[in-house]
């Protein structure tokens, strides 16, 4: 797209940390290994998550509402808002989700956002051992609303 900005990840990340219900212990020992990398960041987590992780480990984190009663979507807000920087999703591949589509919703969200998303343990534990981690990272996103305005433009000259 022609039209870009540069968006700065500062040192501090703002990361969401979600899990489908038999992914959640899961979450909670890759939080409770990863401990000292994630007290030095701003953690966020939907419903049960969220809860979990506040009363067994000593994380500081703001939890939202569950994921099927609209947690999701409220991450993707964030997201939106530039306001979460790296998404942690323990999702369970094998088991039916009824808020599937707000997960794919939050995955899309994501990806048009270029935020780093980890669906697994091994590729969660790739983005918190990567350098990027200890500093700042830039990187360029479309205009979306530089984008719009010419796309409405256009629309009155036809």
């Amino acid at each position: 797209m022609e039209y870009e900005r540069e968006v700065i990840i500062g040192k501090q990340k703002h990361i969401a940390l979600i899990a489908h219900d038999n992914k959640k212990e899961d979450m909670l020992a890759w939080c409770k290994e990863n401990e000292e990398i994630l007290k030095k960041h701003f953690l966020y987590g939907t419903g049960t998550t969220a809860r979990m992780i506040a009363d067994r480990t000593e994380l500081p984190i703001r939890g939202y509402n569950s994921g099927p009663l609209g947690g999701d979507q409220q991450i993707g807000a964030r997201i939106v808002d530039g306001k979460i920087d790296i998404v942690i999703f323990f999702s369970d591949p094998l088991t039916a989700q009824p808020h599937d589509p707000d997960v794919k919703a939050l995955l899309r969200i994501a990806q048009v956002y270029d935020i780093p998303i980890a669906n697994n343990r091994a590729t969660a534990d790739f983005i918190l051992t990567s350098t990027y981690m200890q500093g700042e990272y830039r990187h360029q996103l479309p205009d979306f609303k530089k984008y719009v305005i010419d796309r409405v433009k256009g629309f009155g000259e036809e």
